[in-house]
């Protein structure tokens, strides 16, 4: 298990790890919206992991925006909750496939949770505020006895998931070529996804994670 201790500041949108490593392997300009995600994994011997990372906006974001856009009741949710899930069979954990905008649901998911926070973010500040911006932050914690295992991916979900999040309904397969022709009404929709080097999250830890859209 990769150990380190690093230090957030929300406010000023900084993370700073003083030992470590981080997995920021797209700094590319993107077009569009944009995400990323900041982990915060706690063990209960006072051990606390931090990691910061760039994520992938999936071409079914854009799907559930246009249906949002032309009926706000149709899709019944948004952006919902969060998945997490231990990858496809056969992935070297601690180097797995790099996340494509084609992707439509987790390969593996072991747990989803809805958000117990979401927040319009100031762009200058990096604070809650109670007027819309462009910057949304989703935040939401998994206790010691959820989503307990190694954790290789996660994403946002949302269009007609199921408030009950033991019910899914992922679209499938998982990845390859992407089906504009699908309809993916009463589906799971992925608006966003992660892969990055395992994160083993036992009984005992609690996994805290703000995950950062600006459009």
């Amino acid at each position: 298990m990769i150990k380190f201790k690093g230090i957030y500041n929300k406010a000023k949108d900084i993370f700073a790890p003083n030992m470590g490593w981080s997995f920021l392997h797209k700094d590319e300009v993107q077009k569009g919206p944009s995400g990323e995600v900041f982990f915060r994994l706690e063990h209960a011997d006072g051990t606390v992991e931090e990691h910061h990372v760039k994520n992938v906006i999936t071409k079914d974001f854009s799907l559930l925006m246009a249906r949002l856009a032309k009926d706000p009741l149709e899709p019944r949710h948004g952006i919902f909750a969060l998945a997490v899930g231990s990858g496809d069979v056969g992935w070297d954990l601690q180097n797995p496939p790099v996340e494509t905008e084609d992707q439509r649901s987790l390969h593996e998911e072991i747990g989803r949770k809805e958000f117990a926070e979401t927040d319009f973010i100031d762009p200058s500040s990096g604070l809650p505020v109670t007027r819309p911006t462009k910057v949304i932050d989703f935040t939401t914690t998994f206790g010691e006895s959820e989503a307990v295992g190694p954790l290789v991916e996660m994403g946002l979900v949302g269009g007609d998931v199921n408030e009950d999040t033991g019910i899914t309904a992922p679209i499938e397969p998982a990845s390859g070529p992407y089906g504009e022709s699908l309809d993916v009404t009463d589906k799971d929709i992925l608006c966003n996804y992660l892969t990055f080097p395992v994160i083993n999250k036992p009984a005992t830890a609690r996994l805290q994670i703000v995950w950062r859209i600006s459009f």
